[in-house]
């Protein structure tokens, strides 16, 4: 089971927290979601779709106007070193749209990486609250098509091996990419050299040990902005071994 730490920013928040976060009132133009209601349509859609939510963590920060939940997810299918991970986000101040992201945790380093967010509702409309069950259940099976992929994805990583020349060349282009800030580099160039978990130098240089390290350098960063950049990864990762379409 993963240990689902928030990053910088937030403040672990139990469930009464969520429920009693302050939602701002509606205007003509802007309808927010009340963080709870979305949390609690999320958990009955999973189960609907037979997932189950076996360990969760919420915070708020921004004096409440900004969620983040994590839950890790079991549909029966499991694997011995990482697990699936859902991201949920909501704001109360505009600053992002609420939204759900697929992602994945591996369980000997708790490093999070999201390959895909399905938006809930950019804009909140005036029918927001009516729809927003139907929106959920939509985005909601959206992720479920992304599962199968994520494995394959994942699998690939393992099973494609990399040079030194290869690595750095994607440490490179991932500040192009803005996956991660110039001062994490060396972070990531010495996990790629010698990996802080033994699991990680298993089957040699691969894709995969070099992720890890990208994760690991990612840790402890914004968690609100952590699908942006993780996506970003899965795209440069993802084309060195032949997956980009």
């Amino acid at each position: 089971m993963l240990n689902l730490m928030l990053h910088c920013g937030a403040h672990h928040a139990d469930r009464q927290e969520v429920l009693c976060a302050p939602t701002p009132d509606r205007t003509k133009t802007w309808v927010p979601i009340p963080h709870h209601r979305l949390l609690g349509l999320v958990e009955r859609t999973l189960g609907d779709n037979g997932f189950q939510v076996v360990n969760q963590s919420h915070g708020l920060w921004h004096e409440g106007t900004r969620y983040f939940g994590l839950m890790e997810v079991q549909n029966g299918k499991a694997h011995d070193d990482y697990g699936l991970v859902l991201g949920l986000r909501n704001s109360h101040d505009k600053s992002f749209p609420a939204g759900i992201a697929l992602g994945s945790g591996v369980f000997i380093c708790d490093n999070l990486a999201f390959s895909g967010e399905v938006t809930i509702a950019r804009k909140h409309t005036r029918f927001i609250q009516r729809d927003l069950p139907g929106l959920v259940t939509q985005a909601i099976g959206r992720l479920v098509g992304m599962r199968g992929k994520q494995d394959q994805r994942i699998e690939a990583y393992k099973s494609t091996r990399i040079n030194d020349r290869a690595a750095h060349d994607l440490i490179v282009r991932s500040l192009d990419a803005q996956v991660l800030p110039v001062t994490q580099v060396p972070t990531v160039l010495s996990e790629w050299r010698e990996p802080s978990h033994a699991e990680f130098k298993e089957g040699g240089k691969t894709v995969w040990r070099l992720f890890n390290g990208f994760t690991e350098a990612l840790k402890g960063r914004n968690l609100a902005v952590l699908p942006k950049r993780s996506q970003a990864l899965h795209g440069l990762m993802d084309a060195v071994c032949g997956l980009a379409v």
